[in-house]
């Protein structure tokens, strides 16, 4: 705690960051009263789950001092099920088939593109869309995916009747649920990765790096978004494929219980101050 107060720094950055946020959410008709019983559940399990102090039990008027959470509210949110429901922590089965579809050496040609799958095992063996679904999951049928997937415009079929994948992103044109997960995984690891380098704990610091510039066109801005996405592409299938490749070589380590993410973005909105920017 810092008794005195919060730096206005940090109280700055905040509003920044929470403006789109807010923008989202009032879109998306989530009141600020019901942010408040989502921000206090998340307040009080952060406190309780991160704010130990050893050899001792977290107490209801701890976690209320360290939150300003009424501890009365403390107790209650303790001993009962968040009502926002539980998260869920697994990556969606789509997410997981294109992870392996771009990255594993087998479903990749010479120059490490996808290649396109044979939609039946019968047809193309462990190198099939059929194959490829069963391998990571065995409770849904391959074509329940490829119907969804060709009605989302991920995959298409070629006249061999290969699947074919549209994007090398798992990004769905269609699908809320798929993409506002990755609202709440992608934010989420990137905030974490900010906050460890303004913690004073001695943590090593984090790869956290951006470029921006003002005073662009619109013309040129879209030049740069394609830039970015073929620079940014490539280095994220780089990391994809290494990281498949180190995952089977971790699979019998004891230690094998570390998790990352990588990930890059491009913005790009209105700057009517960008004139009087130095950029």
């Amino acid at each position: 705690m810092h008794p005195e107060g919060p730096s206005p720094a940090l109280v700055s950055a905040l509003r920044r960051l929470f403006s789109p946020l807010v923008r989202l959410l009032i879109a998306r008709g989530v009141t600020y009263p019901y942010l408040c019983n989502v921000l206090k559940e998340v307040y009080v399990a952060t406190a309780e789950d991160d704010f130990q102090i050893q050899d001792k039990v977290q107490t209801d008027s701890r976690i209320s001092l360290l939150t300003g959470v009424h501890r009365k509210e403390v107790k209650r949110l303790r001993g009962s099920q968040p009502e926002t429901g539980v998260e869920n922590r697994q990556m969606p089965l789509g997410s997981l088939l294109v992870s392996r579809w771009t990255g594993l050496p087998e479903y990749l040609d010479e120059q490490g593109h996808p290649l396109p799958l044979p939609r039946l095992a019968s047809e193309g063996g462990e190198r099939s869309f059929e194959a490829l679904v069963s391998r990571v999951n065995k409770d849904i049928r391959p074509r329940v995916i490829l119907d969804e997937w060709l009605r989302l415009g991920i995959v298409s079929l070629d006249e061999q009747d290969r699947v074919v994948l549209q994007r090398e992103a798992f990004v769905p044109s269609e699908g809320f649920d798929e993409k506002v997960y990755f609202l709440g995984r992608n934010l989420r690891d990137h905030i974490a990765a900010c906050a460890q380098n303004l913690s004073d704990e001695g943590l090593p610091p984090r790869l956290e790096r951006n470029v921006y510039h003002s005073g662009l066109t619109k013309a040129s801005v879209e030049e740069l978004h394609q830039l970015a996405r073929e620079k940014g592409m490539a280095a994220l299938q780089a990391v994809n494929q290494q990281a498949l490749a180190m995952k089977q070589r971790d699979q019998a380590a004891p230690d094998a219980d570390q998790r990352m993410s990588f990930g890059v973005y491009f913005h790009a909105e209105d700057d009517p101050m960008a004139r009087d920017e130095d950029t």
